[in-house]
């Protein structure tokens, strides 16, 4: 009996500090001190938490994350790069590109003098607009950019990587050489580009590889841009290899305008084939007429939204169509029908840029093309409404070539086959 009246004295005083325990829980909760569930658990790490399986992949975290809404205009992330000669071309390009709304990665590679790119990011902090805009990026770390091998690739994944980060505010993203030049306003790509889907890739490409299976796909080669500070060519390794069965080969234009969310699937890779293409490629001679295409028409999702088309006016030589020749003055006419957004390749200063400033972009020497956003005049010297769009005929012939090579792209022709 002295035992159970022990036992019972212990009963009283257990069941009310039980209640005290769970009312003090309770008031922690509403106390903010423990915010949930998954915080007890970083604490006593007792319960497993619901969603603790699911956190850590990119999947969940692309479908959860908040995007911006979609602005009235689109806008461009431009990639410009350049090599060793290249500075003065390269600011004439940039200038004739320039809209405050857009994005500007700008890139002298390591061939080029430590002084060419000294200069050229002393121009770009002192220039007011560049300077207080501040949609102007320089790639002040230089990379080495051997066109036959990888390293041009790794080149615009880093721009890639680079827009994504400064500005979630862009629709499209497009490479181009300091040897490219626009063929239109700013204005007038702005005005047609803000009737289209803007889940649509512009991407020459073909599943017919012909001479470049042999050429391109078997051998194996290395590029000692990868490792080495001085560039020099590409050398073969022995043996050859098959091409492959675990996915389709594309080849096409190394120059694109691509879509920020196919931008993101290369950079982010939530899926594993942009990384097993990157380090296919790296063996691949020429791997920027092949990476890109080929991701891109192995992925369902993506291969839908690819139109056979990079917006260039290219004269190539023939054949075999592996050297594009100079434009001079002579292709004026043909350029301006092709309804191109962009041509190339031009020498500096050549007098057929003059004519394409003069007669199609209404540009000043040393001036920026003029738009709808320039608050002073055809100076362009300050910024009025950026939303401003003011196109010209160039937004015709944009919109005739757009509508033919997108038509054949709905009609399921010449579409990732």
């Amino acid at each position: 009996m002295g035992s159970l009246n022990m036992e019972k004295k212990w009963v009283f005083p257990l069941v009310i500090s039980s209640l005290v325990c769970v009312f003090l829980l309770a008031t922690s909760f509403n106390m903010g001190l423990i915010s949930s569930l998954h915080t007890i658990n970083q604490i006593f790490n007792i319960f497993p938490y619901r969603n603790q399986s699911m956190e850590g992949y990119a999947e969940m975290k692309v479908s959860q994350s908040t995007l911006p809404p979609t602005p009235a205009i689109p806008r461009f992330a431009y990639l410009i790069s350049g090599s060793k000669g290249d500075l003065d071309k390269l600011w004439r390009t940039l200038h004739a590109l320039y809209h405050p709304s857009n994005h500007y990665v700008v890139h002298l590679d390591l061939e080029s003098p430590a002084e060419e790119r000294m200069e050229l990011a002393s121009r770009l902090e002192k220039h007011p607009l560049f300077s207080s805009i501040g949609n102007v990026y320089m790639i002040v770390k230089a990379n080495m950019v051997t066109y036959r091998g990888p390293t041009m690739v790794a080149n615009t994944l880093h721009a890639c990587a680079i827009l994504l980060k400064k500005s979630k505010e862009w629709d499209w993203f497009i490479n181009l050489s300091a040897s490219d030049y626009p063929l239109a306003t700013q204005d007038d790509i702005i005005y047609t580009f803000s009737t289209l889907n803007r889940n649509l890739n512009f991407i020459e490409h073909s599943s017919q590889l012909g001479w470049k299976e042999d050429k391109r796909a078997m051998p194996l080669i290395i590029d000692p841009g990868l490792y080495s500070a001085k560039k020099t060519e590409i050398y073969w390794a022995t043996p050859r290899r098959a091409l492959p069965s675990a996915f389709k080969l594309f080849t096409g234009s190394a120059w694109m305008v691509l879509t920020r969310s196919f931008v993101e699937y290369l950079i982010w890779g939530w899926d594993n084939l942009p990384r097993v293409l990157l380090m296919y490629y790296t063996n691949f001679v020429s791997s920027p007429e092949g990476y890109f295409h080929t991701v891109i028409c192995n992925v369902p999702e993506f291969s839908q939204t690819a139109i056979n088309h990079d917006l260039h006016y290219i004269a190539w030589d023939n054949p075999p169509r592996q050297h594009p020749l100079t434009l001079s003055i002579n292709d004026t006419q043909n350029m301006i029908d092709s309804g191109a957004v962009f041509a190339r390749k031009f020498k500096h200063n050549d007098p057929v840029l003059e004519r394409i400033d003069k007669e199609l972009l209404g540009r000043s020497k040393d001036g920026f093309t003029p738009g709808g956003w320039c608050a002073d005049g055809p100076t362009c010297s300050a910024v009025g409404n950026p939303n401003n769009i003011k196109p010209g005929p160039g937004a015709d012939r944009i919109k005739h070539l757009i509508d033919r090579v997108t038509m054949l792209s709905q009609n399921k022709e010449n579409q990732c086959t």
